[in-house]
């Protein structure tokens, strides 16, 4: 079988890491394009006929693209886990317990708390959609809330989400601890062992590593 060809489109965001940590998970190669969100490298030609919603990541698989960090990681997933390598349960009823981690994660933790939080604080998005600290104050108890099934999740010393089973759930929810962390919310007790062994794997460092975006280059001086 051909090597895939791959590319990944964006960095620097809690969102652009999913795949890049996938990616690394997964033993794959793929080709980076650094571009950022709001810089305007959304909204070229180029980029607005692969993706017309403008929005990063975006995967590139030869000729199949597709968008939404939780996809491209379920994608992946599904794509490329090998025995050795698998993101994803096998049996049909693990497949729906990770289903749903997966849903949970993204449209409670993510969109309905720390994006609600992104949008409206004065040192984010606050400038564009209106900063409003009582919706970031109200966002930020409801992630500590829904935060209880995490909790309850790995109460029993369970090493994942999943149990034994590293999966892209984990990718998941740790991307969402992090972002958690660095707005001041507070996470579950439980989450912090568990987080700190998320930081130690490899492929999380690696792909941390390739979703920061480039330095901006100094032009040389004038002579």
């Amino acid at each position: 079988m051909a090597a895939p060809d791959l590319t990944l489109w964006g960095v620097g965001t809690s969102r652009t890491i999913r795949p890049h940590w996938a990616m690394y998970e997964l033993g794959l190669s793929y080709a980076t394009k650094p571009i950022g969100p709001r810089t305007g490298e959304t909204k070229t030609k180029e980029y607005t006929a692969l993706n017309p919603r403008q929005k990063i990541p975006l995967l590139q698989d030869g000729d199949f693209c597709i968008g939404e960090s939780a996809a491209i990681v379920a994608y992946l997933s599904r794509t490329y886990s090998m025995p050795d390598r698998a993101l994803i349960p096998e049996s049909q009823r693990d497949y729906a317990v990770w289903l749903e981690w997966c849903f949970f994660i993204v449209a409670e933790l993510d969109s309905t708390s720390l994006y609600v939080m992104r949008r409206h604080r004065a040192d984010a998005l606050g400038r564009i959609y209106g900063v409003a600290p009582e919706v970031v104050t109200q966002a930020a108890e409801y992630f500590r809330q829904q935060s209880r099934h995490v909790e309850v999740a790995l109460a029993d010393g369970r090493q994942y989400l999943m149990g034994d089973q590293f999966t892209s759930a984990d990718i998941l929810l740790t991307t969402c601890l992090d972002w958690a962390i660095a707005y001041g919310v507070g996470i579950c007790d439980n989450a912090h062992p568990y987080l700190e062994r998320m930081h130690q794997r490899e492929a999380y460092q690696l792909g941390q590593a390739a979703n920061r975006p480039l330095a901006p280059t100094t032009p040389p001086p004038k002579t």
